[in-house]
């Protein structure tokens, strides 16, 4: 009973672990790897009007959903003029308007999006698909295309890069002349004409337009394609390679047939789209992300606390994968050391002094004090006291080779007085026991075991992924204690073991 109760509690504990690392991770955005980089792209809309001296209104369509961006924030400059943001048809739209202006007038509108990481499939649910407004001799032709282009298809994406061949064979086809008429070489016409087709099978689709930002543009460049809704999501289409995927420097802007801009009161009116790249530390822009879409899971987050905590804690929470690779070096393997916590702590340290410095410190002190140990050993003295006594002589001697490696220049330094005082003591006390009851070569396998596990530790808590993972990703500890549960149980042979017994294994055979 307490054994499925263990690997219960181990379940609930890992699961919850990954499923908030997988929210944050994949919903939130949050890096593993800190020198990570996220783009941003910050596109500026100027609308020049000349304005006659009466009621002025103007409309223009703002950033929508997109499959490779998210919008992060956005401001409008609209002067004396009144603004109203309203959402119709899929499409967001700001509407400026003043009772009565004179002159040249610039809007302004501005947005700042973020590349995602992979394509997002878009909320936008489908509008209800109407009677076909086509008539004779449209309508007839129009079937005759549709027939012929579905004869000749397997599926939705063939149907589409038929179709898109099809209509660029206005010159060679009698009905596809037909349907676009004068606009033939337009790409919007032939998407336009294609939503109609694919009206008539009962399949929803929208025109999409939007803007192209590659790295090299600064000026924009305005591009059309098609978004068809299949088994309860959107697909994008490229005209451009006869239904290919749309690239993806593509960003949504708005849907349907509709102008990007309209003015009503105002000549001579003019549309400028700006772009500009920004690269930012991903880390940075997850966390601004998490405070529009997420800011109670945030509040509650070692984020919220002041630096200087955030500070300690990058080094705390390190220390239980410490521990639990402890466990697997002396459950697992078999690797005996001085107690469970001190090769955690003395890789703690070896960050401060380097591996190699650390090393010769750790083995320095040990050797000097464990012959004050030997030599107290003789004057019969109580427990207290002499622990007291040893952490002094440490104290001493960390203290004597602080003086000595800081005048001969030797890169040691300052950082000898980070090493754990009292462990070392402790290590001394414990290594001395071993030496009077198991002999000297059992006293140094587990001062060497000690050395050689915190020279693993060392090199994985160093590592910047590691402890950035462990700081931004501190759910992950429900995982590390799960499987320290389930390694609780373990009762089988140590690796050491085997190698140890590998004789009487071949006897017995």
């Amino acid at each position: 009973m307490k054994k499925i109760q263990l690997f219960v509690l181990s379940g609930i504990l890992i699961c919850l672990g990954s499923a908030i690392f997988i929210y944050k991770y994949h919903f939130l955005n949050f890096p593993i790897t800190p020198d990570k980089t996220s783009s941003f792209w910050d596109i500026e809309i100027r609308l020049s009007v000349d304005a006659e001296d009466k009621p002025l209104k103007a409309s223009l369509f703002l950033a929508g959903e997109s499959e490779n961006f998210t919008i992060n924030s956005e401001h409008f400059l609209s002067g004396k003029y009144g603004l109203v943001t309203e959402k119709k048809n899929n499409n967001r739209k700001a509407v400026w308007s003043i009772r009565k202006v004179n002159g040249r007038q610039h809007l302004y509108y501005r947005v700042l999006v973020q590349k995602t990481a992979g394509k997002k499939h878009t909320r936008l649910k489908p509008e209800k698909i109407s009677a076909s407004p086509l008539e004779e001799p449209y309508l007839s032709a129009a079937n005759r295309l549709w027939n012929d282009v579905y004869e000749h298809s397997a599926d939705l994406n063939t149907v589409i890069g038929n179709l898109f061949k099809r209509l660029n064979q206005a010159k060679t086809d009698e009905n596809i002349a037909l349907l676009l008429g004068k606009d033939a070489a337009s790409t919007t016409r032939k998407l336009e004409t294609a939503v109609e087709l694919l009206a008539l099978a009962g399949i929803p689709a929208q025109v999409v337009h939007g803007f192209d930002l590659r790295e090299e543009i600064i000026q924009v460049k305005m591009v059309s394609w098609l978004e068809v809704y299949h088994q309860r999501k959107w697909t994008s289409y490229n005209p451009g390679t006869f239904g290919g995927d749309i690239p993806e420097s593509y960003i949504a802007w708005w849907r349907g047939s509709e102008p990007m801009y309209k003015i009503r009161g105002g000549t001579n009116s003019q549309i400028q789209v700006t772009a500009q790249k920004n690269e930012t530390k991903a880390i940075q822009s997850a966390i601004v992300q998490s405070k529009l879409t997420a800011p109670h899971f945030l509040k509650f987050s070692l984020l919220n606390l002041p630096i200087q905590n955030q500070i300690i804690y990058r080094v705390i929470l390190l220390i239980p994968l410490g521990a639990l690779l402890v466990v697997i070096f002396r459950n697992i393997i078999g690797i005996k050391t001085f107690g469970t916590f001190m090769p955690v702590l003395i890789a703690l340290s070896f960050r401060e002094t380097q591996l190699l410095w650390g090393i010769i410190l750790f083995s320095l002190v040990i050797s000097i004090g464990l012959a004050i140990r030997f030599y107290l050993e003789n004057l019969k003295l109580l427990v207290v006291p002499r622990l007291s006594a040893i952490l002094i002589a440490v104290i001493i001697i960390i203290a004597g080779l602080n003086i000595f490696t800081y005048n001969m220049g030797l890169p040691l330094g300052l950082s000898v007085s980070l090493f754990p005082i009292v462990i070392l003591s402790m290590a001394i006390e414990r290594m001395s026991i071993l030496w009077d009851e198991r002999g000297p070569g059992e006293a140094l396998s587990q001062g060497v075991g000690t050395l050689a596990v915190s020279a693993v530790i060392y090199y994985v808590i160093k590592n910047h992924i590691i402890e950035h993972t462990m700081f931004f990703f501190p759910e992950l500890l429900f995982i590390l204690f799960g499987i320290t549960l389930l390694l609780g149980r373990y009762s089988g042979f140590r690796l050491v073991e085997l190698y140890r017994f590998k004789e009487f294994a071949r006897k017995k055979r």
